[in-house]
């Protein structure tokens, strides 16, 4: 009987710990083959998540959100923005893709785009789907809600704020959640006050929270800038966002 309760328990955590890896998703936008990783629960009309990675690509901060996501009863999808082949090897090449990106951002739309077709596919109820995104990601999160993409809402998590001056403000019907750390040095006040314009001229739902004594990375426990407090608070924000508008 020992045994057989031993054997029952293995195959329970076999289970479990299945369920709470990650797939290896494989799709493409034209020519370039990409490679997200998916969660485990995907199934036909669910909620779910596109999430879009920092600047080096899928890491593993974008690897818990996934798991933790699922956990919460989302389909999550890591996207691969930069395609097979072309992960950035160190912090100058992630800026200069990434800033490729930034510039050319109908190019960063599409391949978002792309990202939601597949996430459809794996099983996202098409109205109730959301994107999150960290830093570059954060930045492709505000670039989904101005392209109109068709979105429930989205949540930039200390992400770049700023957009090219010649381009014009429009209306935003995506409900739009800022995560912002008040030490960014990446983000001038020019470019937080030039956002806040953009978004009351595009009458958007939108909210913006400032985490205190936080620098630029403040969620990811792998960096410098790390936060303990203030990054457990904005996890519970974006859950509660997120709840609010896929639930």
């Amino acid at each position: 009987m020992k045994n057989i309760g031993l054997l029952a328990f293995t195959l329970l955590t076999a289970i479990n710990m299945q369920a709470q890896e990650l797939k290896q998703l494989g799709y493409r936008h034209g020519d370039q083959k990409l490679n997200g990783l998916i969660t485990a629960n995907a199934q036909k009309n669910q909620p779910a998540v596109l999430i879009l990675p920092a600047w080096k690509g899928i890491d593993n901060e974008a690897k818990q959100a996934a798991l933790d996501l699922q956990k919460a009863g989302y389909i999550a999808l890591i996207a691969d923005i930069y395609g097979e082949g072309n992960t950035p090897a160190d912090n100058a090449a992630a800026a200069k893709m990434s800033g490729q990106y930034k510039q050319d951002y109908k190019a960063y739309q599409q391949r978002i785009q792309v990202a939601l077709d597949e996430l459809k596919k794996q099983g996202a109820a098409p109205d109730k789907i959301a994107v999150i995104g960290y830093c570059f990601g954060g930045t492709g999160a505000l670039e989904a809600a101005r392209g109109g993409l068709p979105v429930a809402g989205v949540v930039c998590i200390h992400g770049s704020l700023a957009k090219a001056s010649d381009r014009l403000n429009t209306p935003i019907k995506t409900k739009i959640l800022v995560e912002h750390p008040a030490d960014d040095a990446s983000v001038s006040k020019e470019d937080y006050d030039n956002l806040v314009k953009e978004m009351n001229e595009g009458k958007a739902d939108w909210q913006i929270i400032t985490y205190a004594n936080s620098k630029h990375t403040f969620t990811n426990p792998e960096s410098n800038d790390y936060n303990a407090v203030m990054a457990k608070r904005a996890w519970q924000h974006t859950l509660l966002f997120l709840d609010e508008i896929l639930k």
